[in-house]
């Protein structure tokens, strides 16, 4: 019986083909200008909703996951790798083959500035913040997986490029196009899970590519501690690092150019699986996916108080990474531990950062309204960990400020749940298209901002502006996220009170490209 309810929905195309035999060709060209401006879901399941067999939808869900998110957990990983392997690269030599630090000997004792390192940093993330806005609008406006294969193989080539750089000058280009490329993988994997998932569904599978913020960080310290161990040869350590990287990085790229655009073109899925992947998510209103960039989506998301609260509660927290990846094992060496023991010590801050994303990301999608509760929490152990590090003995080998250091990994929690909440609580593509820009947007600058409060200087007094500014920065989120918990907790009681229940004309609304704004029956998930 559910093969005859969908049939005749998958029929519908050619129906419409026999009345456009007979119509006016500006007719038609009408009919397909207003088709690219809703949601392109809306051609293969109408505006009525169809009973769906559970088995089918069921089928439809195991595969996409099977394709989607071990690609995703290796993509992210590399995009985290790539860029967390100059805190490694500094311990191989690198500061000094590119002149990375500068030491001051008319000091007593000699003073080191890292300034330079700062911003070799930092630059990657000025480069990811101006390719943000753009990839994130050519992911939505052309081909998704032309576009996604051919930047990321781009990006595989700079990254290979970095092993021929001979001074910090030539490091500061080449970071900056990197981060421009890589910028197109964070926002194009969000768009993909909010068009692929139900609201209910997006807290899990986010966490899930985002888990590899943690993965990875274990994955490449064990890679960077073998490359460590690299003796003779033509290159240094820190080269071979970057070329391993680099050859990886352009082998997924080929990968991505199987990505299907959306759940109604995925060619891992039958034709049954595709209408019940396009037709399950008709409830959450939040559509699949329109090629059309609308401006007026964007002034709306300026309008959006969201926006901005989305903005500041991902700037805050992402500073702890912006520290953590840059400067971690550099701080960590500062411990008394030797190099290759830095290294080693950032696997528990990884296998930590692993755990809270996926435990938060099950638990959002297990009990309702609960997501920026658990946002709020995981910002407590992190300002506890900056502040164990701040006021304990730094003696030789002084395991407090390492316990400090491995319980910061809470972070991946919270930054994983602020992309959650950002993403799940927008409709309209353009619009999901502009958060995802803006919280990667706000991820750069918080990336931008935790290197530049690490002052080699005050190294003696532990570094007392990293940690404080930390600390004041996850206040500031919590903050932020307690006005975001009321602002959509009001907006839902507005919306209950307007608009009245109306089954079949909240069927019609669903893939009309509309804008959690504009849509009475959208709902924000807290």
């Amino acid at each position: 019986m559910a093969d005859e309810k969908v049939n005749p929905a998958l029929d519908a195309p050619p129906a419409r083909d026999v009345e456009a035999a007979a119509a006016p060709t500006n007719v038609l060209d009408n009919d397909d200008k207003a088709l690219s401006a809703k949601d392109e879901a809306i051609a293969m399941v109408g505006e009525q909703v169809h009973d769906l067999d559970p088995a089918v939808v069921a089928r439809a869900v195991r595969k996409i996951d099977l394709f989607l998110i071990p690609v995703m957990i290796f993509g992210y990983g590399i995009v985290y790798y790539d860029k967390a392997i100059l805190g490694a690269a500094v311990l191989f030599g690198m500061t000094t083959d590119l002149s990375l630090t500068v030491t001051d000997t008319s000091t007593t004792p000699p003073t080191v500035d890292t300034t330079r390192l700062s911003w070799a940093t930092s630059l990657f993330y000025f480069g990811m913040f101006a390719g943000l806005y753009p990839m994130s609008f050519a992911l939505q406006r052309f081909d998704l997986g032309r576009v996604l294969g051919g930047v990321v193989v781009v990006w595989g080539g700079v990254c290979m490029v970095t092993a021929a750089v001979t001074s910090y000058r030539g490091l500061f280009a080449q970071r900056f196009f990197l981060g421009f490329v890589e910028s197109i993988v964070p926002t194009g994997f969000m768009t993909i899970i909010s068009g692929y998932y139900t609201q209910k569904e997006q807290s899990l599978r986010q966490s899930w590519w985002f888990s590899s913020t943690g993965l990875f960080t274990i994955i490449g310290g064990a890679l960077n501690y073998g490359f460590a161990q690299i003796e003779g040869g033509g290159l240094r350590s820190w080269q071979y690092i970057y070329l391993m990287a680099g050859s990886v990085t352009v082998l997924f790229g080929l990968v991505c150019f199987a990505f299907p655009n959306s759940p109604v073109t995925a060619w891992f899925l039958t034709s049954e699986e595709r209408f019940a992947a396009v037709e399950r998510l008709r409830a959450g209103q939040t559509g699949v996916r329109c090629t059309k960039i609308k401006m007026e989506q964007i002034w709306e998301s300026l309008r959006d108080p969201k926006t901005y609260l989305i903005f500041i509660m991902m700037a805050s927290a992402y500073t702890m990474n912006g520290a953590v990846s840059g400067f971690g094992p550099l701080i960590v060496n500062t411990f008394g531990w030797s190099v290759l023991h830095s290294i080693v010590w950032q696997f528990p801050l990884g296998f930590i950062c692993f755990l809270v994303i996926l435990i938060t990301g099950y638990l959002g999608s297990r009990i309702p309204n609960i997501r920026l509760i658990m946002l709020m929490l995981t910002c407590l152990p992190v300002m506890a960990g900056c502040a164990l590090i701040w006021k304990s003995e730094w003696t030789y080998r002084a395991a407090a400020p390492v316990i400090g250091y491995s319980i910061t990994g809470f972070f991946g929690g919270t930054v994983s749940l602020i992309i959650t909440v950002g993403m799940s609580n927008v409709a309209g593509h353009t619009k999901k298209s502009f958060m995802a820009a803006t919280i990667f947007a706000a991820y750069c600058v918080g990336n931008i901002i935790g290197p530049l409060m690490v002052r080699s200087q005050t190294k003696e007094q532990h570094y007392p502006e990293l940690w404080l500014g930390l600390i004041i920065c996850y206040v500031i989120c919590i903050l932020a996220s307690a006005t975001l918990y009321a602002v959509l907790t009001a907006a839902n009681r507005k919306k209950a009170a307007a608009a009245p229940a109306d089954e079949a004309e909240q069927a019609k609304l669903a893939f009309q490209d509309l804008t959690d704004m504009e849509n009475p029956y959208f709902r924000y998930v807290l």
